[in-house]
């Protein structure tokens, strides 16, 4: 049975007793919790205590102003949705309260169908993101497979290929782009195969080309300069079970036709050894490299390719699969948040619309380390911008403007407004773009609803 959202937590920080008590009173019977502070530290602290998903707060306050307490407010949990309101109206502060993170900015005195209409759609937006949380840690524990992550129409199609090949290959090719985890789709080949031996790793690229032979095959006392007592190779290790050729391509053609051989007759020769010994071994062999062209260049022996490619299996690139990121994003979170013993628990917006951005040239393996990163760095539950790699921190602005809009309070400059417009209309573009014209995705790539992404395509009257 699902379990009930706790309710969303509303904090008013005002100095004024009788702005605090018409907040409370108006928004009283929204199905809020509503918490009050009468001054900028108290409210600091109950931000620490309660973790609020809302903050209304005045700016000119004793002590701390509201441009201060923004910045310390996020400071604890970036993913709070901060209001701030003023008597005073300036269109140079509102600018400079929307780039350090607020959500809106309203002038005093409120008009109260503002307040409700304000508060109403971020309490909306954070209940959708309290199941969206719920629901996308239900998914991910019923889209894992043997250590991969996926929901989309890739990812199924590989684990079903998995799952049909394993009990039946004796060799298998896995190919794909670097970092989208073919060494575990070996892992899991191996594993469903019901093998009763080992699963052997070789890394191809790291093998010096002279003791390719021996480190496969083994060798015996004296076979060669060096060889001062009999070795087992890596075959007589796997028997019964798989062996992992990691980086084929980067095998030299002499090792090639040895390995063609073994895969012909289940049999090895030590280096040196007359006799030759049975094995029973299953052969993975993963390449990001085109076979078929190093082929042509006389690199890769094509009958040693038609041999293992008689099973091929793809790893799909992680641009490829881009609805799978939110599910990875929460799995490499849960990973890392216990591997530090920190309370992380999720991206903000802004730091969501930087990763759905960005093309993933190292995939998966990629990501993971991105997030990994952040974990050690993050001081909240929330990764934010500030958080995640330099290199990932291209094109901020934008992403901070889709995810902060600019108040409709009061309008700004139309220079500044056309500025931020385009910025905004440029974002909404790229998140339709990359999700083929589908709103829903668009809407879950920028991480808003699909109700205020509707309203930003007609407000821009955008196609």
């Amino acid at each position: 049975m699902t379990a009930t959202p706790p309710r969303i937590k509303l904090l008013v920080i005002d100095d004024d007793p009788q702005s605090l008590e018409l907040v409370s009173e108006t928004l009283s019977d929204n199905g809020l919790h509503i918490l009050t502070a009468d001054d900028p530290e108290s409210g600091l602290e109950l931000v620490r205590r309660e973790r609020p998903e809302i903050v209304l707060s005045d700016i000119v306050m004793p002590k701390m102003n509201g441009m201060e307490l923004l910045g310390r407010i996020l400071e604890v949990d970036p993913a709070t949705d901060v209001i701030l309101m003023t008597a005073h109206y300036s269109t140079d502060a509102a600018v400079e309260a929307i780039k350090k993170g607020a959500c809106d900015y309203l002038t005093k005195p409120i008009s109260i169908a503002v307040l409700r209409e304000r508060i109403d759609k971020l309490a909306t937006d954070a209940r959708r993101r309290q199941r969206v949380s719920q629901l996308d840690g239900e998914l991910m524990d019923s889209s894992q497979f043997e250590g991969m992550v996926g929901r989309s129409p890739l990812m199924w199609e590989m684990f079903a290929q998995i799952r049909r090949v394993a009990p039946h290959y004796r060799a298998c090719a896995v190919t794909g782009p670097t970092g989208t985890g073919k060494e575990l789709v070996a892992q899991a080949l191996h594993k469903l195969s019901q093998a009763s031996g080992p699963m052997v790793v070789c890394n191809c690229s790291a093998v010096v080309e002279t003791l390719f032979e021996s480190e496969l095959f083994g060798h015996v006392k004296g076979a060669f300069t060096g060889a001062d007592s009999t070795k087992m190779g890596l075959f007589e290790y796997a028997h019964g079970g798989t062996l992992f050729l990691d980086e084929i391509g980067d095998m030299p053609l002499a090792t090639q036709a040895k390995l063609l051989r073994v895969l012909q007759n289940q049999e090895v020769q030590r280096v040196g050894s007359l006799s030759a010994r049975k094995v029973d071994v299953r052969v993975v062999a993963a390449t990001n490299h085109d076979l078929r062209a190093q082929i042509a260049e006389k690199r890769f022996r094509e009958d040693l390719y038609y041999r293992l490619s008689m099973v091929e299996i793809k790893t799909p690139a992680l641009a490829d699969r881009k609805e799978d990121l939110p599910l990875l994003e929460r799995f490499f979170i849960r990973k890392f948040a216990a591997q530090y013993k920190k309370p992380v628990e999720s991206l903000t917006p802004r730091a969501q619309i930087l990763l759905a951005r960005h093309s993933w040239p190292g995939n998966v393996r990629e990501l993971e380390n991105v997030i990994g990163h952040a974990c050690m760095l993050v001081a909240g539950e929330a990764i934010d911008i500030a958080d995640l790699p330099q290199y990932m921190r291209q094109g901020v602005a934008a992403a901070a403007s889709a995810a902060n809009p600019l108040p409709a309070s009061r309008p700004a400059s139309v220079e500044g407004r056309l500025s931020f417009d385009e910025q905004e209309c440029r974002v909404i573009e790229d998140a339709l773009d990359r999700a083929g014209g589908n709103q829903v995705q668009a809407a879950r790539i920028l991480g808003i609803t699909r109700d205020k992404l509707r309203y930003k395509i007609k407000k821009h009257n955008l196609r």
